[in-house]
């Protein structure tokens, strides 16, 4: 059949046509959600039926069918149409026939189809090599034609399903692990894919097939609810984007939660995380069930005559009132929810410790008979906690179930304001309650190096719940952290330590990647915060955890060297050793060296040399590179800084700290000062560029000759901007009493190439010199600082360092 016959008969365009009824549909704000979905389903039943009406006049023993999301009933804006015309053998051509008058009108409508057709064989036959084929097969819904054919090929279908689940489930298992190890985990990812990601509409499908299966059964309470929220916001996706996508990219978040009448991106984000939780939850019960079955199912027949057919699962003792059973903690015959109180402790206690998941049964139960903890808590209570929090990587799972049920949320009323909440900064992977339980994991790595490991513990666990607040969360952090110890139980000694560390939690790496450890100042602010050794030995190791839980960019060797440096300076003081005031060290040999050279050619003179630490693992690791330093002798003149930056930033080089400094010649070799340069640096990728090429450009720099700002731009221009969230404008800000000796003025910025080269032209044209900066990038945003000084070495007087503050802000937000 012509195509332009098929048009003719499938106009569309008119009011009373399909495409004109389904523009009112999608359009009708009135109508969203599952009613939509359904309405569009239905409605697009009797457009197909109509079209296999008119074309199967004559021709018996053929149907239409609807498969997959299409057979579910769900069918979003953008949604393929999954059809299979079944047939059962006969008529060939008029088959032929009938496939073209019903594809063509679909995609003359430009719908996505996903077509086939087969007989009943066929189709079975087809399923048997495919699983994906099955799955879909499994929803298969009778459109028009042969009612008898459609029934007879679910009834095939769903019968060999049952017969090859012990081989089918494991392979159904690896897909989907495959796929999320591909997509991610959907509740923790700010770009998520709705339908992929592990938690998203496949696993809720495969969920079905696992029910279909008559093997397991997942958790029903609360999935049929999560699915629809999934299926609600890929509706409003599409209709947002007017494409067929399932990926909630960031620039589609406001819109998407508009269209949903949410308040903002991150309230949608939340909703979406916590659907993707209880089919991550359910996912994860259900294909435990499906072991345990497969499992029992194995055993050895003489096994099961000698237990006379019925499975006797021995139960091993863990805890008061907690067993084990056939690989999961159960509660014991005699335990009494109702009656204990610390009972879901010390079961999570338990599970975590011996590595085993908790029974879902056993959760429930707890959930809904356990009698709730005293204030303050006893102190076992308080103790199983600790000990939950000290398992390592067990506590995620065990915390996970326990949440589930609403357990934690009556543990800990707090926990809801940051349950599922995301945090939109790409150095964080996880969401801040999982970072919580992240960096309790981390921290029980590290109990052996601090006096008071169950300290570190549950400070691991409350060091960011103030995000759920307004303000500085830090401050609503130490609010909240002493109303939470003091209910579970610690001392006002212990109290005022854990609200201490919530407080502080970021002072160490801040002011280690910050300011200048040199200055006297720096140490007596840090030790003037944590008041004593215990304390700090507990926020070093906090630190540490904090960091390693946020994400690869967090943390560093470089930054756990400075940490570290920071640590011992501050211990110094608390020990009574009163630092000095920054001297001005005698120079290396080579730095003499490299300043005689400059002098006497009247250019720059350069060195690389690669910095290590010592193993921290086992003695067979090598040593850990930390950068390459770089050191710079330069005659002095105006434009050191910028030039240097500069020429760095175009060869791709990271810079993680930098000192400058004026070197007198010694007397008798010549008369004159060299500005010494010493800066850590690292490639952004690839091997780093000889240092010869460096001075060459640095030359070119330092005299005019080189553009750099304009080759910056070249290249910036090369590389598209992918879209995303606008970054806020620069801050730049003279951070009081941070120096005695230098005015700090710090920059919080996007980090892009050039950044430090436009810093250094606008203090260089303000007329400071730069004494040193400490280079801080997390993520995208940089925070870097600057000690700065008038040409004599003094700090900046009066007005004039909030002055040049503000010129360097407005130079880098033009």
């Amino acid at each position: 059949m012509a195509s332009t016959d098929v048009r003719t008969e499938a106009e569309g365009s008119g009011p009373g046509g399909y495409a004109a009824a389904r523009l009112r549909l999608l359009t009708e704000e009135a109508r969203s959600g599952p009613p939509r979905r359904a309405a569009l389903a239905e409605l697009t039943d009797g457009w197909l039926a109509e079209l296999f009406g008119a074309g199967a006049e004559g021709l018996r023993g053929a149907s239409l069918v609807a498969v997959g999301g299409y057979g579910r009933g769900e069918l979003s804006p953008r949604s393929d149409l999954d059809l299979l015309l079944l047939h059962d053998g006969g008529d060939g051509k008029a088959v032929a026939a009938l496939a073209d008058r019903l594809w063509y009108p679909v995609w003359d409508l430009g719908l996505a189809l996903d077509h086939s057709v087969r007989t009943p064989a066929e189709a079975s036959r087809t399923a048997g090599e495919d699983l994906k084929v099955q799955l879909g097969l499994l929803d298969a819904r009778h459109l028009a034609g042969d009612p008898g054919l459609t029934a007879g090929l679910r009834t095939a279908v769903l019968a060999d399903w049952r017969n090859q689940a012990p081989k089918r489930l494991p392979e159904l298992r690896e897909l989907c692990a495959e796929r999320a190890a591909r997509h991610g985990e959907l509740q923790y990812l700010l770009e998520p894919d709705l339908k992929e990601a592990r938690g998203g509409l496949r696993d809720a499908t495969a969920l079905r097939a696992v029910a279909a299966s008559w093997l397991a059964d997942a958790p029903r309470e609360g999935l049929t609810e999560a699915r629809q929220v999934l299926l609600d916001v890929r509706d409003a996706l599409h209709l947002t984007t007017g494409r067929a996508t399932d990926r909630l990219g960031l620039q589609e978040q406001d819109q998407v939660a508009a269209e949903l009448g949410l308040l903002d991106a991150d309230t949608l984000l939340r909703q979406v995380y916590e659907a993707a939780r209880v089919i991550s939850y359910a996912s994860d019960v259900t294909w435990r069930e499906v072991g345990r079955v497969l499992r029992s199912r194995g055993a050895r027949p003489r096994l099961r005559a000698m237990l006379g057919g019925k499975p006797v699962a021995e139960r091993s003792p863990l805890a008061e009132g907690v067993v084990e059973q056939d690989g999961e903690v159960v509660l014991a015959r005699a335990a009494r929810p109702e009656r204990d109180p610390v009972l879901p402790l010390r079961a999570a206690a338990a599970a975590a410790q011996a590595g085993l998941p908790l029974s879902l049964h056993a959760v429930r139960r707890m959930a809904e008979t356990a009698r709730p903890l005293p204030t303050p808590w006893p102190a076992e209570a308080r103790e199983q906690l600790v000990t939950l929090l000290g398992s390592g990587r067990p506590t995620v799972d065990v915390w996970e179930a326990l949440e589930a049920e609403g357990l934690i949320a009556r543990l800990l009323p707090d926990w809801e304001r940051v349950r599922c909440r995301p945090q939109r900064n790409a150095v964080h992977v996880w969401t801040v309650d999982r970072h919580l339980i992240e960096t309790a994991v981390r921290a029980s790595e590290l109990t052996r190096r601090v006096g008071r490991p169950d300290l570190l513990l549950v400070a691991a666990l409350l060091h960011d719940i103030g995000k759920g607040w307004p303000g500085d969360h830090s401050v609503a952090g130490e609010i909240i952290a002493r109303d939470v110890a003091g209910r579970i139980g610690f001392d006002r000694g212990d109290v005022a330590v854990l609200a201490t560390l919530v407080r502080h939690h970021l002072l160490l790496v801040e002011t280690a990647t910050r300011r200048d450890l040199e200055d006297p100042a720096t140490v007596r602010s840090v030790a003037e915060a944590v008041g004593s050794q215990s304390t700090l030995e507990l926020l070093h190791a906090l630190t540490e955890a904090d960091a390693l839980a946020t994400g690869p960019a967090a943390w560093s060797s470089w930054r756990g060297a400075l940490v570290t440096d920071l640590v011992k300076r501050v211990s110094a003081l608390l020990a009574g050793d009163e630092p000095e005031g920054p001297q001005a060290a005698a120079p290396t040999a080579e730095q003499e060296r490299l300043a005689i050279e400059a002098f006497r050619t009247g250019g720059p003179v350069l060195a690389l040399r690669t910095q290590t630490e010592p193993p921290t693992g086992k003695p067979a690791d090598g040593p850990e590179p930390l950068g390459v330093e770089l050191l710079v002798a330069v005659p002095d003149q105006p434009g050191v800084l910028p030039a240097v930056a500069g020429v760095l930033a175009m060869h791709r080089l990271t810079v993680r700290t930098a000192e400058l400094r004026t070197l007198e010649l010694p007397d008798g070799v010549h008369d004159g000062s060299v500005l010494l340069l010493d800066w850590r640096v690292a490639a952004e990728y690839g091997s780093l560029p000889q240092a010869a090429r460096l001075r060459a450009d640095l030359v070119r720099a330092l005299d005019g000759s080189l553009d750099i700002a304009g080759r910056l731009a070249e290249r910036d221009a090369a590389y598209p901007r992918r879209r995303g969230v606008l970054a806020p404008p620069p801050r730049v800000t003279v951070a009081p009493a941070a120096s005695r000796h230098a005015t700090v003025i710090e920059v919080r910025a996007q980090d892009v190439p050039g950044l430090l080269f436009r810093i250094g032209q606008a203090l260089d044209k303000a007329g400071v010199r730069v004494r040193s900066a400490h280079v801080s990038t997390l993520g995208s945003n940089a925070v870097d600082a600057f000690y700065v000084t008038t040409g004599v070495g003094d700090p900046l007087p009066g007005e004039e360092a909030p002055s040049v503050a503000r010129t360097l802000e407005e130079t880098l937000r033009a």
